[in-house]
């Protein structure tokens, strides 16, 4: 299965190719309303478009792997500070049925590792239709996250369900999300998700705390208080972002612990609607793309893939 789905990603890819991208194109224009420049990629979703198609760090499938990163984040950061980051981690398993679900905490958020958006939250108190969560997982597992979204780093990451701790507080409102987007290893930019469990919110911030005006689909967000752990997350951010021309580390504060979340490398499959476009062009003019970077003599994803 997973050999004739990468024949499938890469026949596509190549009619893709020999039509300029056609599909890119489209999509892009209809969500960006701009025209989709490959040559000359000058704003930030143009060069993200980029990334998807040209950027081939081996890196990427291991840290787009929800699961997998984690070996990650102990390798850069030690296992000491990892430990301190990760959220708990109950369950892995590639098949539903062998699940426990009666072992379990109260509480706690099923995921699988190779897509977007394959959450279940399971609160206190909560009924379970554990029949309904293993039919939904099961159709979750054979899906090919990126597979026509030309997102190579999730082709080849095998998939498997984890359970981890639910960060939730008292009033069951999930912790703020602190996006963090980091350039040749230097953050520039936070975006701050608020509001996770009803109408997502975005408010975007420079690592000073000011609030830039720039609406996320169409909206401005609210101006959340600066977090007191704000220059240790930056300082976290920029570590694990360092085989990387860009990444957004994904980042929680929560009850005065700073959370792992994950590592993006496509952030909105390069459609991230923001107002105005200048913002856009600011982003990109942060980005230097090259091709192979990460083949450079002493670039530390050689060492870091030969040690994993």
């Amino acid at each position: 299965m997973l050999i004739s789905k990468k024949m499938e990603w890469l026949t596509h890819c190549t009619k893709e190719h020999l039509n300029c991208f056609k599909k890119e194109k489209s999509i892009f224009f209809k969500k960006l309303h701009y025209p989709l420049d490959l040559r000359q990629p000058k704003t930030f979703n143009e060069k993200i478009i980029w990334k998807k198609i040209y950027d081939r760090n081996p890196l990427l499938p291991i840290t787009a792997d929800k699961y997998r990163v984690r070996q990650y984040i102990r390798h850069v950061l030690g296992k000491k500070q990892a430990e301190n980051i990760l959220i708990p981690l109950y369950v892995t398993s590639t098949n539903p049925d062998t699940i426990d679900f009666s072992v379990l905490p109260e509480s706690y958020v099923i995921k699988t590792n190779h897509a977007s958006q394959t959450n279940i939250f399971i609160h206190k108190n909560c009924s379970i239709d554990i029949k309904t969560i293993k039919t939904r997982l099961k159709k979750w597992l054979k899906k090919t996250y990126g597979l026509f979204n030309h997102e190579w780093s999730y082709i080849n990451i095998k998939p498997m369900i984890i359970i981890e701790k639910l960060l939730i507080d008292n009033l069951k409102r999930l912790p703020i999300d602190f996006k963090f987007f980091i350039f040749h290893g230097k953050c520039h930019y936070i975006f701050v998700y608020t509001n996770r469990k009803e109408k997502i919110t975005c408010s975007i911030f420079d690592t000073t705390w000011q609030q830039q005006y720039v609406a996320w689909k169409g909206i401005v967000g609210p101006q959340p208080e600066k977090p007191d752990n704000l220059t240790k997350m930056i300082e976290i951010a920029e570590t694990l972002s360092t085989p990387f021309d860009f990444v957004r580390v994904d980042l929680y504060s929560f009850e005065n612990n700073i959370y792992f979340s994950e590592l993006t490398h496509y952030p909105a499959s390069g459609h991230l609607d923001m107002q105005p476009r200048e913002f856009d062009i600011r982003l990109g003019k942060l980005w230097k793309l090259e091709k192979n970077y990460w083949k450079k003599k002493n670039h530390p994803t050689r060492k870091i893939i030969k040690e994993l």
